[in-house]
């Protein structure tokens, strides 16, 4: 049986390092939207194309392009023992629609993880937040190393991490995903975490309750 999971969660919440730590613990492969469009659009598949149209006019990819990016990408040799989805779905017509994907390509049910963070929490991260200005990736908001741990480059504050925008990003994860976590909160496989913790005390309760879930018979 599959291992198919869906983790969740605010800007701030450490989704992105939570879902690299699961995905090589459970031995599955990560699959983020940015990762995949940009496969599509280097590989040139007509999916891929019509992103990289959408893209370059400076409009957001819509559901049904998107939609079918992660269907192709979910029939890949690669995820036949499971997989992380890591910024997808992002809406309910997304979830429904992934919902079809799995009955008709995977095995197993879907487990969908919230990491929860107070706001006050995630505005302090996030106006701490510090990026590496060779890769992209996020530093750990407390650490006080001044280069990044993967590249060596230089660590540097996004322009956008200001108190205002930062409160508005909120705002608009809030309207956006609410749907969506109520479309996923009555399934048995569903389970929220308390992301307001150390990093390696969020790793282990997501993977205790990935492990729990899956443990158990799933109607």
């Amino acid at each position: 049986m599959g291992l198919n999971l869906v983790v969740m969660g605010p800007p701030g919440a450490g989704k992105g390092t939570q879902a690299d730590r699961i995905a090589a613990t459970l031995g599955v492969p990560k699959i983020s939207t940015g990762d995949i469009l940009r496969d599509a659009i280097r590989m040139e598949s007509a999916l891929g194309v019509a992103a990289k149209a959408m893209m370059d006019a400076g409009k957001l990819v819509d559901d049904a392009t998107m939609i079918g990016i992660v269907g192709e990408r979910l029939q890949q040799p690669d995820v036949q023992a499971g997989f992380l989805l890591d910024g997808f779905p992002r809406t309910v017509a997304q979830a429904r629609e992934l919902d079809t994907i799995l009955t008709a390509h995977c095995d197993g049910p879907l487990v969908v993880v919230n990491i929860d963070v107070p706001e006050d929490e995630l505005v302090r991260r996030l106006l701490n937040r510090r990026i590496c200005s060779q890769c992209g990736a996020n530093a750990d908001p407390d650490a006080t190393r001044t280069t990044c741990g993967r590249c060596g480059g230089a660590l540097v504050k996004r322009k956008d991490d200001v108190d205002e925008v930062v409160r508005q990003r909120l705002v608009v994860y809030e309207r956006e995903t609410r749907p969506l976590i109520e479309f996923y909160q009555t399934r048995p496989t569903f389970r929220v975490v308390n992301g307001a913790q150390a990093q390696d005390a969020v790793t282990a309760d997501l993977t205790a309750a990935i492990r729990a879930v899956t443990s158990e018979p799933v109607s």
